[in-house]
């Protein structure tokens, strides 16, 4: 696929997102945002048998990629445990989304990752989120 077809696709992502909306009664939901630019992600999830994940809904607003990616992030993660959850690194973000990333912007790709995690955890992060190597490959 070229560069102008993952634009494309992220587009179509982030105005018809997969998964938008709420789980009922999930047994995780965890929001967060990104204080630089606003965007917002929330995800809720509904666990089942053997602890994988059955249903898993975002909402959120912001920028095309910060809603696209969590979309496509969160249409990955049915049928997942919390452990291969925690598995998810940046770079599996980063391959979905399929274009260069800036710095600037990378926050942006990567929040509905950390809100993914952070639920995963049952915290409001994990370690080395604030460090320099924010988003390690995969979680420690």
């Amino acid at each position: 696929m070229d560069r102008g077809m993952y634009q494309e696709t992220i587009m179509d992502y982030a105005r018809h997102p997969r998964n938008f909306g709420h789980v009922d009664s999930p047994d995780i939901s965890y929001e967060d945002h990104n204080p630089l630019c606003g965007d917002q992600v929330r995800i809720e999830l509904k666990l089942g048998a053997g602890g994988r994940i059955e249903q898993a809904r975002f909402t959120g607003r912001g920028c095309a990629i910060s809603q696209a990616a969590a979309s496509m992030l969160v249409e990955m993660i049915e049928g997942k445990t919390l452990d291969e959850v925690k598995q998810i690194g940046r770079q599996e973000i980063l391959d979905l989304l399929g274009i260069p990333i800036s710095m600037a912007r990378m926050k942006c790709a990567m929040l509905g990752l950390k809100v993914l995690k952070a639920g995963a955890y049952g915290m409001g992060g994990w370690p080395g989120e604030d460090e320099d190597e924010a988003w390690p490959t995969t979680s420690r």
